[in-house]
């Protein structure tokens, strides 16, 4: 027989949660955007918080709120328009300088050292890029740089 469990104040609700949350959405979105984001989910949560039925999987619940505001502003940050149409470029492209040292690294270590060092790209815009969080970019790029340096002291 399944009990339902009890929906506990709001406001405990909230100082059980809003670590994680903020987690998850920094992970997701970096620190910057993570704020208005932690806000968001909250605010949602608040709008159907009197309509839950019991307080089974809570946790989940405004996990799954958060995952939906970071889609929601990612998908807000994408740009619209058409980008304008770009003259001829005759020159070798900027990560063919790093071809060389790049060759033997994993495809998310090369990536990160090709965009970070050939295209002066952000940790922030690495990220993106590679569907994880800044700190997982510099990770891959600091361990691209170094396992580079190794290989041409040897």
């Amino acid at each position: 027989m399944m009990h339902a469990v009890a929906i506990p104040p709001y406001e405990r609700f909230y100082e059980e949660h809003r670590a994680e949350v903020l987690r998850l959405l920094r992970r997701k979105l970096g620190a910057n955007r993570a704020e208005d984001a932690f806000q968001e989910t909250f605010l949602r949560a608040l709008r159907a918080y009197g309509r839950l039925e019991h307080g089974e999987h809570l946790r989940a619940w405004v996990l799954t709120i958060a995952q939906n505001v970071a889609v929601d502003t990612l998908r807000r940050a994408r740009p619209t328009a058409e980008l304008p149409e770009q003259g001829a470029n005759d020159a070798p492209p900027a990560y063919s300088e790093l071809a060389e040292l790049t060759d033997g690294l994993g495809p998310k270590e090369r990536a990160a050292v090709v965009l970070r060092y050939g295209y002066d790209l952000s940790y922030e815009q690495i990220a993106s890029a590679l569907g994880s969080s800044p700190d997982a970019a510099r990770q891959a790029a600091s361990t691209g740089v170094r396992r580079i340096r190794r290989r041409i002291a040897s």
